[in-house]
């Protein structure tokens, strides 16, 4: 959208908070966690309330079977049947130890994954609901793009540490499993707040414990839940561990308490003996979050009446059309978001100033970006409001005659 050469811009501030923060902003930088990357993230909006090293590609480990349990959710049968190939099989070690050509129902290798972390579980699902490892990545890096990670790159269904050759309009490049902070902590919000299927999600991750069999009645199987978070915070909801060799302990977990959803994303989080360190990080930054955050609804915001001033219209019409405002389709746009005490509300404007006829209702004139800190939280488009058509040559004739006859 070119907005012309002629452009009125205003700024508007507005203190939304008198209140002291709890923990300033000099103290929030000094958080001293043990992760080397981490978010924490605000799950209705997507909005990064704190981060260290956030952008940074990191291997996840097993905390990528959330997307697996995701990309299962909305593409497989829960009920059908999955026969276990020679290759789920030979996973290592987390394992369900299932035999190949055994045959259990797709949901209770679901829980086998999610619960126990075990790797054959998850292989073994993604052949069945893709038909090949290969294709389920597949499936998983197109569902995270349209979530809208920005540096998530998925080869194994299980989260072990693997590179691939990918051809791109660069040429050949090396990409490994792996994801940045701020992309998990997404993925998990947007599962458990706006996936279809988050109450099947919920109600998987959530699971204390789980028995079942393989479909001919003879091994039986019991299945603990390791998300130790769920009895450790109050308000828990769901996540996954994860750890390799080369990830080291890795976590992300949600926490909603009254009317906010709190998400953190650890990478990189201690190597052993050190297994307790992402207990700590998610409660200090959980805690954090829920101190000095405060729900603040975007829609009370007053837009400047200047903005909404008439276009003038040119090329034989001078007379003004009104300006109307329409929310832009963003995923991430929300009505409300999570605001610390300190933090300020602005409102910036572009638009054009004159345009030259014809213009057409709906036209696009301009754009309102609110902005919460420096960070844009939700944009608005300005549009023409009603259709101006050019002056005909014989109208500006019968103008001129009217005025000499006056």
């Amino acid at each position: 959208m070119k907005l012309g050469k002629r452009i009125l811009g205003g700024m508007l501030c507005i203190c939304l908070f008198a209140a002291t923060p709890i923990i300033s902003r000099a103290e929030e930088e000094n958080l001293q966690l043990y992760a080397k990357s981490a978010v924490l993230m605000d799950a209705d909006s997507f909005r990064v309330l704190y981060g260290v090293n956030e952008n940074e590609h990191m291997p996840m480990a097993s905390t990528t079977k959330i997307m697996t349990l995701l990309v299962t959710l909305e593409n497989g049968d829960l009920n059908s049947i999955v026969t276990i190939s020679d290759y789920a099989a030979s996973m290592p070690d987390v394992q369900l130890n299932c035999r190949s050509g055994e045959q259990y129902y797709l949901k209770d290798l679901l829980y086998s994954m999610m619960l126990e972390s075990h790797n054959d579980s998850a292989v073994a699902i993604a052949e069945h609901v893709g038909g090949c490892v290969k294709e389920f990545a597949t499936m998983m890096n197109e569902k995270a793009k349209e979530i809208g990670c920005e540096n998530t790159w998925f080869i194994t269904p299980n989260g072990l540490d693997a590179t691939e050759v990918v051809t791109t309009e660069k040429g050949e490049v090396e990409l490994a499993h792996g994801t940045t902070a701020k992309d998990l902590a997404r993925i998990l919000s947007y599962c458990i707040v706006k996936s279809e299927y988050k109450d099947t999600f919920l109600e998987i991750t959530q699971t204390p414990d789980y028995t079942f069999t393989d479909l001919s009645g003879k091994r039986s199987f019991f299945c603990t839940n390791h998300n130790s978070l769920l009895s450790m915070l109050s308000g828990a909801v769901s996540g996954k561990t994860g750890y390799t060799g080369k990830a080291g302990y890795c976590y992300v977990g949600a926490v909603k308490r009254e009317d906010k959803t709190l998400v953190v994303a650890l990478l990189a989080c201690g190597w052993p003996n050190h297994k307790t360190y992402k207990w700590k990080d998610t409660a200090k930054l959980m805690e954090y979050g829920f101190a000095n955050y405060a729900k603040f609804d975007l829609d009370r915001i007053e837009i400047p009446e200047e903005y909404l001033n008439p276009i003038i219209v040119s090329d034989y019409d001078v007379s003004g059309s009104s300006v109307r405002i329409r929310n832009t389709e963003r995923q991430e746009q929300s009505g409300e978001i999570l605001m610390r005490r300190d933090e300020k509300i602005t409102i910036k404007c572009e638009r054009v100033e004159q345009i030259s006829a014809p213009v057409y209702q709906g036209e696009i004139v301009g754009k309102i970006a609110i902005y919460c800190g420096e960070e844009c939280v939700k944009e608005l488009t300005l549009e023409m409001g009603q259709d101006v058509r050019q002056t005909a040559f014989w109208e500006i004739y019968q103008k001129i005659a009217e005025y000499w006859m006056m």
